[in-house]
């Protein structure tokens, strides 16, 4: 049964004031991208490892974490660049990523945004 209905009729609730979006469709659009990014658990891990190597890991460090393929690494970092949470560059003959403290602080803006009463 949801809870705001009781036998099949609306309950009726007081309506809040003051209320107004905080979000503007572009930001929340910005935001459900970042939060999809992440919502994969290898990709927060790939995040936890890249931070844990001072915000720039190779590729090949991160790896070794995973049962997984080389591709399938690759699509994760994939996600993780297109919507800015990571940069990559090749060095060498290897890829190197890094951490983009911009779009993480604006993944802890919203998180304060949204705790805030």
């Amino acid at each position: 049964m949801d809870p705001l209905t009781l036998n099949d009729r609306p309950i009726d609730r007081p309506r809040a004031s003051g209320l107004r979006l905080r979000l503007d469709s572009a930001r929340a659009d910005e935001m459900a991208a970042l939060f999809k990014a992440i919502s994969h658990p290898v990709r927060l891990q790939i995040l936890d490892l890249i931070s844990q190597g001072g915000g720039e890991l190779c590729g090949c460090d991160i790896e070794p974490h995973f049962d997984l393929t080389q591709p399938t690494i690759s699509h994760h970092l994939k996600a993780l660049r297109e919507v800015g949470l990571i940069t990559s560059e090749p060095y060498r003959s290897s890829m190197y990523h890094r951490v983009n403290p911009a779009k993480m602080e604006l993944l802890r803006d919203v998180l304060t945004l949204l705790q805030r009463a």
